[in-house]
């Protein structure tokens, strides 16, 4: 057993040797990451708005955010739209919709967001792009691609024959589950002819 305990502490001296020169390496790092300039960054919230919100305006967007400390820290936005559609509240970084949105005339909006020394208009930060994404609600109904479609069909053909096809579209977003989805159904005729959910 004593011939355990030797062997033991033999393993252990060169590891807390080891172990002690780890730690002033470590300060020696940590002292020099200290007198290096921090990195920033932009961290803001996914930005997102649903269409046709009936609400007074203006709507919350979402809200950008540096990690700059600077009392004197101005935020601003560029780029499509930007100090019309939407603008940024300059101490807050709150961005806002002055419109009701469509998502059908426009889906996404691109845009620039800036932090600015007030004092000099110096710039405290590299300018960073961001996307408005246009949430779609189910607000149109489908419509049929021409006004009238034209079938005709052989006197006693089976059950089951052709006759015509017909086409309708939905403005809403496909990727949305239900949406854009069409489906028919013959008002006139019925007792004589089926659709089916392809037209």
């Amino acid at each position: 057993m004593r011939h355990l305990i030797l062997l033991f502490s033999l393993f252990l001296a060169p590891a807390f040797a080891a172990g002690g020169s780890q730690k002033s390496t470590q300060n020696l790092c940590s002292n020099d990451v200290s007198h290096k300039r921090q990195k920033r960054d932009w961290i803001w919230n996914q930005m997102h708005i649903k269409e046709e919100i009936d609400t007074p305006l203006p709507h919350h967007v979402g809200k950008i955010t540096s990690s700059v400390r600077n009392n004197n820290a101005k935020y601003i936005i560029e780029g499509e739209y930007a100090n019309t559609i939407f603008k940024v509240e300059e101490t807050s970084g709150d961005v806002y919709a002055f419109e009701r949105l469509d998502r059908e005339k426009k889906a996404e909006y691109e845009l620039t967001a800036l932090i600015i020394d007030r004092t000099n208009n110096r710039s405290l930060e590299r300018p960073s792009k961001f996307i408005i994404k246009v949430y779609d609600i189910n607000d149109n109904a489908p419509v049929f691609v021409q006004k009238v479609f034209n079938g005709s069909v052989p006197e006693m053909s089976p059950v089951g024959t052709s006759v015509t096809k017909v086409t309708a579209v939905d403005a809403d977003d496909p990727t949305v589950s239900g949406h854009a989805t069409v489906t028919y159904q013959v008002t006139r005729g019925g007792e004589y002819f089926t659709i089916d959910d392809s037209g």
